[in-house]
Protein backbone atom coordinates (compact mmCIF):
# COMPACT_ATOMS: atom_id res chain seq x y z
CA UNK A 1 0.00 0.00 0.00
CA UNK A 2 2.70 2.66 0.80
CA UNK A 3 4.93 1.49 -2.37
CA UNK A 4 1.32 2.30 -4.15
CA UNK A 5 1.28 5.54 -2.88
CA UNK A 6 4.45 6.24 -3.43
CA UNK A 7 4.18 5.29 -7.33
CA UNK A 8 1.55 7.30 -7.75
CA UNK A 9 3.26 10.34 -5.75
CA UNK A 10 6.12 10.41 -8.16
CA UNK A 11 3.86 9.83 -10.97
CA UNK A 12 1.95 12.81 -10.21
CA UNK A 13 4.65 15.17 -9.45
CA UNK A 14 6.49 13.81 -12.96
CA UNK A 15 3.55 14.77 -14.69
CA UNK A 16 3.17 18.92 -12.72
CA UNK A 17 6.99 19.11 -12.91
CA UNK A 18 7.23 18.63 -16.19
CA UNK A 19 6.14 21.83 -17.75
CA UNK A 20 8.67 23.58 -15.17
CA UNK A 21 11.00 21.51 -16.28
CA UNK A 22 10.66 22.44 -19.66
CA UNK A 23 10.27 25.85 -19.37
CA UNK A 24 13.59 26.30 -17.12
CA UNK A 25 15.90 24.51 -19.55
CA UNK A 26 13.77 26.25 -22.81
CA UNK A 27 14.57 29.58 -20.76
CA UNK A 28 18.27 28.51 -19.96
CA UNK A 29 18.46 27.74 -23.69
CA UNK A 30 17.28 31.00 -24.53
CA UNK A 31 19.44 32.82 -21.98
CA UNK A 32 22.65 30.52 -23.90
CA UNK A 33 21.48 31.50 -27.03
CA UNK A 34 21.61 35.18 -26.40
CA UNK A 35 24.79 35.62 -24.50
CA UNK A 36 26.70 33.74 -27.09
CA UNK A 37 25.40 36.19 -30.00
CA UNK A 38 26.17 38.77 -27.53
CA UNK A 39 29.90 37.32 -27.08
CA UNK A 40 31.84 38.51 -30.37
CA UNK A 41 35.22 38.96 -31.24
CA UNK A 42 35.77 42.46 -32.33
CA UNK A 43 35.74 43.76 -35.54
CA UNK A 44 39.39 45.29 -36.36
CA UNK A 45 39.47 47.63 -39.45
CA UNK A 46 42.81 48.27 -40.68
CA UNK A 47 45.72 47.90 -42.67
CA UNK A 48 46.97 44.19 -43.10
CA UNK A 49 50.64 44.97 -41.33
CA UNK A 50 48.74 47.09 -38.53
CA UNK A 51 46.61 44.13 -37.95
CA UNK A 52 49.20 41.96 -37.76
CA UNK A 53 51.14 44.03 -35.21
CA UNK A 54 48.04 44.55 -32.86
CA UNK A 55 47.14 41.12 -33.23
CA UNK A 56 50.77 40.16 -32.14
CA UNK A 57 51.41 42.80 -29.34
CA UNK A 58 47.48 43.36 -27.98
CA UNK A 59 46.11 39.94 -27.69
CA UNK A 60 42.77 41.89 -26.56
CA UNK A 61 41.92 42.64 -29.79
CA UNK A 62 41.18 39.08 -31.23
CA UNK A 63 39.70 37.54 -28.14
CA UNK A 64 35.89 37.46 -27.57
CA UNK A 65 34.45 40.38 -26.08
CA UNK A 66 31.97 39.24 -23.30
CA UNK A 67 30.11 41.65 -21.66
CA UNK A 68 28.24 41.77 -18.36
CA UNK A 69 25.76 39.11 -18.81
CA UNK A 70 22.95 41.50 -17.26
CA UNK A 71 23.99 44.68 -18.84
CA UNK A 72 23.39 43.95 -22.40
CA UNK A 73 22.55 47.03 -23.94
CA UNK A 74 24.68 50.06 -24.45
CA UNK A 75 22.14 52.28 -22.47
CA UNK A 76 22.79 49.88 -19.77
CA UNK A 77 26.64 49.11 -19.69
CA UNK A 78 26.73 53.34 -19.77
CA UNK A 79 24.55 53.74 -16.73
CA UNK A 80 26.08 51.19 -15.07
CA UNK A 81 29.70 52.11 -15.57
CA UNK A 82 28.56 55.34 -14.08
CA UNK A 83 27.38 53.75 -10.95
CA UNK A 84 29.55 50.85 -10.24
CA UNK A 85 32.54 51.56 -11.15
CA UNK A 86 35.01 52.06 -8.71
CA UNK A 87 37.78 54.66 -7.78
CA UNK A 88 41.61 53.50 -7.39
CA UNK A 89 43.07 55.98 -5.00
CA UNK A 90 45.81 57.79 -7.04
CA UNK A 91 48.29 60.94 -5.65
CA UNK A 92 48.48 63.45 -8.00
CA UNK A 93 51.02 66.07 -8.13
CA UNK A 94 49.11 69.07 -9.56
CA UNK A 95 50.43 71.84 -11.94
CA UNK A 96 49.33 75.06 -13.30
CA UNK A 97 50.47 76.39 -16.31
CA UNK A 98 49.48 80.26 -17.78
CA UNK A 99 48.68 80.41 -21.20
CA UNK A 100 49.56 83.21 -23.41
CA UNK A 101 45.74 84.99 -23.12
CA UNK A 102 45.85 84.95 -19.27
CA UNK A 103 44.08 81.49 -19.03
CA UNK A 104 45.62 79.06 -17.02
CA UNK A 105 45.35 75.37 -17.50
CA UNK A 106 45.80 71.99 -14.69
CA UNK A 107 47.89 69.36 -14.98
CA UNK A 108 47.44 66.44 -12.95
CA UNK A 109 50.55 64.00 -12.67
CA UNK A 110 51.70 60.70 -11.59
CA UNK A 111 55.55 60.96 -12.12
CA UNK A 112 56.03 57.08 -11.00
CA UNK A 113 59.08 58.01 -9.22
CA UNK A 114 59.62 54.48 -8.23
CA UNK A 115 59.12 52.91 -11.69
CA UNK A 116 61.89 50.19 -12.07
CA UNK A 117 61.51 49.65 -15.94
CA UNK A 118 62.04 53.15 -16.29
CA UNK A 119 64.44 54.53 -13.26
CA UNK A 120 65.78 57.51 -15.65
CA UNK A 121 62.90 60.40 -15.49
CA UNK A 122 64.41 62.19 -17.70
CA UNK A 123 63.50 59.47 -20.67
CA UNK A 124 60.53 57.24 -18.72
CA UNK A 125 57.71 57.49 -21.27
CA UNK A 126 54.55 59.71 -20.76
CA UNK A 127 50.39 58.93 -21.48
CA UNK A 128 49.02 62.30 -21.93
CA UNK A 129 45.25 61.45 -20.65
CA UNK A 130 42.30 63.77 -22.34
CA UNK A 131 39.09 63.29 -20.33
CA UNK A 132 35.49 63.47 -21.54
CA UNK A 133 33.15 66.65 -22.08
CA UNK A 134 32.59 67.73 -18.41
CA UNK A 135 35.33 64.80 -16.96
CA UNK A 136 38.30 65.88 -14.59
CA UNK A 137 41.72 63.34 -13.46
CA UNK A 138 39.13 62.19 -10.87
CA UNK A 139 37.23 60.10 -13.34
CA UNK A 140 36.97 56.58 -12.60
CA UNK A 141 38.07 55.71 -16.24
CA UNK A 142 41.05 58.12 -15.84
CA UNK A 143 42.17 56.28 -12.44
CA UNK A 144 41.96 52.82 -13.90
CA UNK A 145 44.28 53.87 -17.27
CA UNK A 146 46.77 55.33 -15.04
CA UNK A 147 46.89 52.41 -12.96
CA UNK A 148 47.66 50.40 -16.06
CA UNK A 149 50.25 53.01 -17.32
CA UNK A 150 51.90 52.94 -13.68
CA UNK A 151 51.71 49.51 -13.31
CA UNK A 152 54.25 49.10 -16.27
CA UNK A 153 56.62 51.74 -15.55
CA UNK A 154 55.41 54.93 -17.27
CA UNK A 155 54.45 58.46 -16.41
CA UNK A 156 50.88 59.74 -16.82
CA UNK A 157 49.64 63.70 -17.16
CA UNK A 158 45.96 64.56 -17.14
CA UNK A 159 45.14 67.30 -19.04
CA UNK A 160 41.72 69.08 -17.16
CA UNK A 161 40.23 71.40 -19.65
CA UNK A 162 39.87 75.34 -18.45
CA UNK A 163 37.62 75.48 -15.78
CA UNK A 164 36.27 72.63 -14.67
CA UNK A 165 36.21 70.43 -11.68
CA UNK A 166 37.38 73.51 -9.27
CA UNK A 167 39.92 75.08 -10.97
CA UNK A 168 39.53 79.42 -11.49
CA UNK A 169 38.87 80.37 -14.58
CA UNK A 170 40.60 83.27 -15.45
CA UNK A 171 40.01 84.49 -18.55
CA UNK A 172 36.24 84.37 -20.36
CA UNK A 173 37.26 81.54 -22.48
CA UNK A 174 36.74 77.59 -22.04
CA UNK A 175 37.49 74.62 -24.49
CA UNK A 176 36.00 73.27 -26.96
CA UNK A 177 36.37 69.24 -29.39
CA UNK A 178 37.68 72.44 -32.54
CA UNK A 179 39.95 74.12 -30.68
CA UNK A 180 43.38 72.32 -30.38
CA UNK A 181 45.17 75.15 -28.99
CA UNK A 182 45.24 74.35 -25.24
CA UNK A 183 46.34 70.80 -26.00
CA UNK A 184 49.33 72.09 -28.45
CA UNK A 185 50.10 74.14 -25.45
CA UNK A 186 49.89 71.25 -23.18
CA UNK A 187 52.19 69.30 -25.94
CA UNK A 188 54.93 71.48 -25.67
CA UNK A 189 55.20 72.11 -22.11
CA UNK A 190 55.21 68.48 -21.62
CA UNK A 191 58.03 68.23 -24.07
CA UNK A 192 60.22 70.62 -22.60
CA UNK A 193 59.83 69.08 -19.87
CA UNK A 194 61.17 65.52 -21.05
CA UNK A 195 62.45 66.08 -24.06
CA UNK A 196 63.66 62.59 -24.49
CA UNK A 197 61.13 60.98 -23.16
CA UNK A 198 58.01 59.66 -25.30
CA UNK A 199 54.58 60.48 -25.37
CA UNK A 200 51.15 59.17 -25.88
CA UNK A 201 48.10 60.91 -26.39
CA UNK A 202 45.17 58.86 -24.93
CA UNK A 203 41.44 60.48 -25.35
CA UNK A 204 38.21 59.52 -23.87
CA UNK A 205 34.68 60.65 -26.10
CA UNK A 206 35.38 64.75 -26.22
CA UNK A 207 38.78 64.23 -25.37
CA UNK A 208 39.43 61.82 -28.26
CA UNK A 209 37.69 64.00 -30.64
CA UNK A 210 40.20 66.65 -29.56
CA UNK A 211 43.05 64.42 -29.57
CA UNK A 212 42.04 62.82 -33.35
CA UNK A 213 41.71 67.00 -34.21
CA UNK A 214 45.14 67.62 -32.93
CA UNK A 215 46.65 65.01 -34.49
CA UNK A 216 45.01 65.69 -37.69
CA UNK A 217 46.27 69.49 -37.88
CA UNK A 218 49.69 69.11 -36.33
CA UNK A 219 50.75 66.16 -38.56
CA UNK A 220 54.03 65.35 -38.26
CA UNK A 221 54.84 68.14 -35.68
CA UNK A 222 52.21 66.33 -33.33
CA UNK A 223 54.87 65.54 -30.14
CA UNK A 224 53.11 62.56 -29.98
CA UNK A 225 54.86 58.83 -30.59
CA UNK A 226 51.11 57.42 -31.06
CA UNK A 227 47.33 58.43 -29.84
CA UNK A 228 44.50 56.08 -28.69
CA UNK A 229 40.99 56.96 -28.04
CA UNK A 230 37.78 55.33 -26.22
CA UNK A 231 34.21 56.45 -27.50
CA UNK A 232 34.90 58.93 -29.84
CA UNK A 233 31.71 60.30 -31.54
CA UNK A 234 33.03 60.39 -34.77
CA UNK A 235 30.59 63.04 -36.16
CA UNK A 236 28.81 65.70 -34.09
CA UNK A 237 25.89 66.16 -35.83
CA UNK A 238 25.26 62.46 -35.87
CA UNK A 239 26.10 62.34 -32.00
CA UNK A 240 24.12 65.27 -31.34
CA UNK A 241 20.82 63.82 -33.09
CA UNK A 242 21.68 60.16 -31.55
CA UNK A 243 21.51 61.97 -27.59
CA UNK A 244 17.98 63.94 -28.67
CA UNK A 245 15.97 60.54 -29.58
CA UNK A 246 13.72 60.44 -26.27
CA UNK A 247 15.10 57.70 -24.30
CA UNK A 248 18.96 58.90 -24.69
CA UNK A 249 17.85 62.53 -23.43
CA UNK A 250 16.23 61.49 -21.04
CA UNK A 251 19.28 59.80 -19.75
CA UNK A 252 22.11 61.64 -21.06
CA UNK A 253 21.38 64.31 -22.52
CA UNK A 254 20.20 66.56 -19.40
CA UNK A 255 22.30 65.10 -17.54
CA UNK A 256 25.26 66.27 -19.43
CA UNK A 257 23.34 69.96 -20.26
CA UNK A 258 23.31 70.25 -16.43
CA UNK A 259 26.66 70.02 -16.09
CA UNK A 260 27.87 72.32 -18.61
CA UNK A 261 25.34 74.68 -17.18
CA UNK A 262 26.42 74.26 -13.57
CA UNK A 263 30.19 75.08 -14.96
CA UNK A 264 28.88 77.89 -16.57
CA UNK A 265 27.00 79.11 -12.97
CA UNK A 266 30.35 78.72 -11.45
CA UNK A 267 32.09 81.01 -13.39
CA UNK A 268 29.25 83.15 -14.54
CA UNK A 269 31.21 86.69 -13.57
CA UNK A 270 33.61 85.68 -16.00
CA UNK A 271 31.77 84.82 -18.81
CA UNK A 272 28.70 87.10 -18.77
CA UNK A 273 31.68 89.13 -19.97
CA UNK A 274 30.50 87.50 -23.69
CA UNK A 275 27.84 85.86 -23.81
CA UNK A 276 23.85 85.79 -21.88
CA UNK A 277 24.53 83.66 -19.17
CA UNK A 278 20.47 83.53 -18.71
CA UNK A 279 19.83 82.38 -21.66
CA UNK A 280 22.21 80.19 -21.68
CA UNK A 281 20.97 78.59 -18.74
CA UNK A 282 17.81 78.20 -20.16
CA UNK A 283 19.58 75.18 -22.66
CA UNK A 284 17.88 71.81 -21.85
CA UNK A 285 20.23 69.99 -24.86
CA UNK A 286 23.87 69.63 -25.39
CA UNK A 287 22.97 71.15 -29.04
CA UNK A 288 20.93 74.07 -27.47
CA UNK A 289 24.14 75.07 -25.52
CA UNK A 290 26.41 75.11 -28.26
CA UNK A 291 24.54 77.03 -29.89
CA UNK A 292 24.43 79.38 -27.17
CA UNK A 293 27.42 79.07 -25.61
CA UNK A 294 30.13 77.48 -27.49
CA UNK A 295 29.31 78.63 -30.76
CA UNK A 296 29.51 82.39 -29.71
CA UNK A 297 32.53 82.14 -27.85
CA UNK A 298 34.73 80.07 -30.31
CA UNK A 299 33.43 82.70 -33.44
CA UNK A 300 30.92 80.04 -35.44
CA UNK A 301 28.63 81.10 -37.83
CA UNK A 302 26.48 78.73 -36.52
CA UNK A 303 26.17 74.80 -34.44
CA UNK A 304 26.50 73.16 -37.77
CA UNK A 305 29.58 75.15 -38.59
CA UNK A 306 31.55 74.12 -34.83
CA UNK A 307 30.04 70.58 -35.49
CA UNK A 308 31.71 70.15 -38.67
CA UNK A 309 34.79 71.98 -37.39
CA UNK A 310 35.00 69.32 -34.44
CA UNK A 311 34.05 65.68 -36.44
CA UNK A 312 37.53 64.01 -35.95
CA UNK A 313 36.53 61.78 -39.13
CA UNK A 314 37.73 64.46 -40.83
CA UNK A 315 41.04 64.69 -39.97
CA UNK A 316 41.81 61.34 -40.04
CA UNK A 317 43.80 61.25 -43.06
CA UNK A 318 46.23 64.18 -42.14
CA UNK A 319 47.40 61.93 -39.13
CA UNK A 320 51.00 60.38 -39.12
CA UNK A 321 51.38 58.64 -36.16
CA UNK A 322 50.07 55.13 -35.32
CA UNK A 323 46.31 55.52 -33.62
CA UNK A 324 44.26 52.46 -32.05
CA UNK A 325 40.35 53.49 -31.99
CA UNK A 326 37.89 51.52 -29.95
CA UNK A 327 34.56 52.05 -29.72
CA UNK A 328 30.92 49.87 -29.44
CA UNK A 329 28.18 49.60 -32.04
CA UNK A 330 25.69 50.31 -28.93
CA UNK A 331 26.49 53.54 -27.69
CA UNK A 332 24.33 55.90 -27.24
CA UNK A 333 26.54 58.87 -27.76
CA UNK A 334 28.23 57.75 -31.05
CA UNK A 335 25.83 56.06 -33.52
CA UNK A 336 26.91 52.84 -35.53
CA UNK A 337 26.23 54.98 -38.40
CA UNK A 338 29.05 57.53 -38.02
CA UNK A 339 31.94 55.24 -37.67
CA UNK A 340 34.43 56.22 -40.26
CA UNK A 341 35.13 52.26 -41.47
CA UNK A 342 35.83 53.62 -45.20
CA UNK A 343 38.18 56.21 -44.54
CA UNK A 344 39.98 53.92 -42.25
CA UNK A 345 40.56 50.99 -44.59
CA UNK A 346 42.19 53.75 -46.72
CA UNK A 347 44.66 54.66 -44.09
CA UNK A 348 47.76 52.56 -42.66
CA UNK A 349 48.42 54.22 -39.26
CA UNK A 350 44.90 53.97 -37.90
CA UNK A 351 42.94 50.78 -36.48
CA UNK A 352 39.21 50.90 -35.86
CA UNK A 353 38.41 48.23 -33.17
CA UNK A 354 34.81 47.67 -33.06
CA UNK A 355 32.57 45.67 -30.37
CA UNK A 356 29.07 44.99 -31.06
CA UNK A 357 28.24 45.71 -26.96
CA UNK A 358 30.01 48.09 -24.67
CA UNK A 359 28.15 51.37 -24.52
CA UNK A 360 29.74 54.46 -23.89
CA UNK A 361 32.88 54.88 -22.05
CA UNK A 362 32.32 51.13 -20.43
CA UNK A 363 32.80 47.62 -22.22
CA UNK A 364 31.91 46.03 -18.95
CA UNK A 365 33.20 42.40 -18.53
CA UNK A 366 32.55 40.30 -15.33
CA UNK A 367 29.18 39.52 -13.09
CA UNK A 368 30.46 42.65 -10.75
CA UNK A 369 31.67 45.00 -13.13
CA UNK A 370 33.39 47.83 -10.71
CA UNK A 371 37.03 46.93 -11.46
CA UNK A 372 39.15 47.16 -14.67
CA UNK A 373 37.01 46.66 -18.10
CA UNK A 374 37.94 45.70 -21.84
CA UNK A 375 38.65 49.10 -22.29
CA UNK A 376 41.27 49.69 -19.68
CA UNK A 377 43.14 46.76 -20.43
CA UNK A 378 43.21 47.45 -24.06
CA UNK A 379 44.60 50.70 -23.40
CA UNK A 380 47.49 49.05 -21.18
CA UNK A 381 48.45 46.51 -23.93
CA UNK A 382 48.46 49.02 -26.76
CA UNK A 383 50.26 51.91 -24.58
CA UNK A 384 52.94 48.68 -23.86
CA UNK A 385 53.11 47.65 -27.67
CA UNK A 386 53.95 51.59 -28.62
CA UNK A 387 56.76 51.93 -25.90
CA UNK A 388 58.39 48.99 -25.94
CA UNK A 389 58.40 47.92 -29.90
CA UNK A 390 58.64 51.65 -31.26
CA UNK A 391 60.16 50.33 -34.80
CA UNK A 392 58.25 47.56 -35.44
CA UNK A 393 54.96 49.85 -34.87
CA UNK A 394 56.22 52.70 -37.00
CA UNK A 395 57.01 50.05 -39.54
CA UNK A 396 53.58 48.40 -39.59
CA UNK A 397 52.03 51.93 -40.12
CA UNK A 398 54.06 52.68 -43.02
CA UNK A 399 56.33 55.38 -40.70
CA UNK A 400 59.57 55.96 -41.78
CA UNK A 401 62.01 54.87 -39.06
CA UNK A 402 64.76 56.77 -38.27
Amino acid sequence: MLLSHLELWRTYWECVSRPYTVFICSLTAALYYLWGRKCQTPALVCSEAFSAFLYKHCPLVGERFSPTPWCWGGRLQTLVCALLKSRPSITYRNERIRTVDGGQISLDWVDNQTSVTYPQSSSRPTVLILPGLTGTSQQPYVLHTINQATRRGYRCVVFNNRGVGQEELLTPVTYCAADTSDLEYVVQHVKGLYPLAPVLGAGVSMGGMLLLNYLGRKRTKSGLVAGFTISVPWDAQKSSDSMEEPLNWLLFNTYLTNGLCSAVTRHRKMLEKVVDIDYVLKARTVREFDERFTTLLFGYKSCKEYYVAASPDRKLHNTTVPILCLNAADDPFSPQNAFPVTIVQSLPNVALLLTSHGGHIAFLQGFFPSGESYMERLFGQFVQAVFEHPKDIKKACGIKVK
